[in-house]
C-alpha cells in the first residue's frame, strides 16, 4: 500500500496536454455521450423533426457541461472508494494527478456555463432541469443513497432519466406526458443496466462495501428484478405509439424488435444467473438497445419519414378498396 502512495503522490503531469486529459477524464465523457443521446431524442421528437441547429448545439453543450460537473462532484465523493478498486485506481483523483480542491472549482464552473448557456439561449426551465440532474445526482445518490441503501440505482436512476426532460423543455419551454414518458423509459432501463453491471464486478462492489443489489441478495434475486423491470420497459416504449401518438409505426417497430431481444437477454440471465458472460452480454446489449431506441425516436421524428409512411398508408389502402368484396 505504501508503494501505492508513494508511486501516486509522484504522477505529475508532465505538460499542459495531460492537465487538460485529467481534468476531462473527471467528467467521465463516456457516460456523458449516452446521456446526450437521450436529451437528442427528446428534442427531435419535442421538435417533430425540426430542430433549430443553434438550440441543439447549446442544449447539447449544455448538458454535456452539467453531466460533467456531475461526474466531477461523483469523482471527488467517491475518490477513497475509487481508490480501493484496481479498476479505478488510476482516476485523476485517487491517483493524485487532481487535488479534491481544484475538482470542486472545476465542477463549479462547469455548472455555471451550463446553467448560463441553457438559460440566454434555450430557457430557464431547461436550465433549472438541468441543475436539478446535478443535484439529484449528487445529493440523492451519491451522497445518500450509493453507500447506504440496495435501492440506490432504482431511486438514483432518476438522475440519468432527466436529460430526455432537458431536451424537450429546450424546445417547447414545458413539459409534456410524452417527455414524462421519456423519463420513465430511461428511468425503467436503468436498474437492468446496471444491475447487470454490477453482476459483473460484484466482487469489487463488495470490497467497498456498497450495497448493489448482487452483494446483498445474491445474482438470482437480481436476475429476477431485472426480468421484472424489462418486462415493464418493453410495453412502456410503446406507449408512445399508443395512446400517446408521440411515435410512428417506424419507432414502433423498432421498439418493438429491440425489447423482444432485451426480452431474450433478460431470460437467459434469468435462467443462468451465475454466468458472468450473459450479465456482461446483457449490459452491453441495454447501452446499444438505449442508443437504438433513441436513434429510432429521431428517424421517426423526420418529416420525410411521416411522408414515407404517409404515402405506403395510402397505398396500402388504395390496395385494400380494390379488392372485390
Amino acid at each position: 500500500m505504501q508503494e501505492i502512495l508513494t508511486n501516486n503522490q509522484s504522477r505529475i503531469h508532465q505538460n499542459a496536454l495531460q492537465v487538460v486529459q485529467s481534468y476531462y477524464q473527471l467528467t467521465k465523457p463516456r457516460i456523458i455521450l449516452l446521456l446526450l443521446i437521450t436529451t437528442a431524442a427528446g428534442m427531435w421528437m419535442a421538435a417533430k423533426g425540426e430542430v433549430d441547429p443553434l438550440l441543439l448545439l447549446a442544449t447539447m453543450t449544455g448538458g454535456t457541461l452539467a453531466s460533467g460537473a456531475a461526474n466531477t462532484i461523483n469523482c471527488i465523493y467517491d475518490s477513497d472508494i475509487d481508490y480501493i478498486m484496481e479498476r479505478t485506481r488510476w482516476r485523476p483523483i485517487p491517483s493524485g494527478r487532481v487535488k479534491r480542491r481544484d475538482a470542486l472549482i472545476f465542477a463549479v464552473i462547469l455548472a455555471s456555463l451550463s446553467f448560463t448557456l441553457l438559460t440566454v439561449v434555450a430557457n430557464l426551465l431547461a436550465a433549472l432541469l438541468a441543475m436539478s440532474g446535478i443535484v439529484f445526482y449528487v445529493l440523492i445518490y451519491t451522497h445518500w443513497l450509493k453507500r447506504h441503501s440496495v435501492q440506490n440505482i432504482v431511486i438514483g436512476g432518476a438522475a440519468g432519466a432527466i436529460p430526455p426532460l432537458v431536451g424537450w423543455a429546450a424546445v417547447t419551454g414545458d413539459l409534456s406526458w410524452a417527455a414524462w414518458l421519456l423519463f420513465a423509459i430511461v428511468f425503467l432501463w436503468t436498474p437492468p443496466h446496471f444491475w447487470a453491471l454490477a453482476m459483473m464486478i460484484r466482487d469489487e462492489y463488495a470490497e467497498v462495501g456498497v450495497p448493489m443489489l448482487p452483494v446483498i441478495e445474491g445474482d438470482k434475486a437480481t436476475a429476477v428484478q431485472i426480468w421484472i423491470y424489462t418486462l415493464i420497459l418493453i410495453p412502456a416504449t410503446l406507449l408512445l405509439v399508443y395512446p400517446l401518438n408521440a411515435a410512428g409505426a417506424v419507432y414502433g417497430v423498432a421498439a418493438t424488435l429491440l425489447g423482444a431481444i432485451f426480452m431474450q437477454k433478460a431470460w437467459l440471465l434469468l435462467q443462468s444467473p451465475e454466468d458472468r458472460g450473459v450479465a456482461r452480454s446483457l449490459f452491453k446489449y441495454s447501452i446499444f438497445y438505449m442508443m437504438l431506441l433513441c436513434a429510432g425516436i429521431v428517424v421517426d421524428s423526420l418529416p420525410a419519414t411521416h411522408h414515407f409512411t404517409a404515402a405506403i398508408a395510402d397505398n396500402m389502402q388504395t390496395l385494400i378498396s380494390a379488392i372485390p368484396l
